[in-house]
């Protein structure tokens, strides 16, 4: 039913085999494209955590935190968005309070 086809990366141009085993698999799975990527550049991007929405939370990477003070009690935190001045940034515990998380 399937046969062998070559493609061509998009990110370092390579001819690769997209096997028919490869594409029994995709069928399997439901998949409506073909890979785009030669084995190599997907294992690098894998490794890289460069995929699904450009963020790399979960993907192993540390994420970024930003400066910021507390509007409830002062204290200096961190957070993981750019604070603005128009609205009010908390630390971890009155963050929870805020919320009805008090402990």
């Amino acid at each position: 039913m399937f046969e062998d086809k070559v493609l061509k990366c998009r990110d370092c141009g390579v001819d690769f085999e997209f096997t028919a085993r490869e594409q029994e698999f995709y069928a399997e799975k439901g998949f409506q494209n073909e890979p785009g990527r030669c084995p190599t550049c997907r294992s690098a991007r894998k490794q890289r955590g460069n995929f699904g929405g450009g963020s790399n939370q979960g993907q192993g990477g540390e994420r970024q935190m930003y400066p910021a003070v507390c509007a409830e009690c002062g204290v200096e935190t961190q957070v993981p968005f750019a604070p603005r001045s128009d609205r009010p940034v908390y630390c971890r515990d009155c963050f929870q309070k805020t919320r009805g998380f008090g402990r």
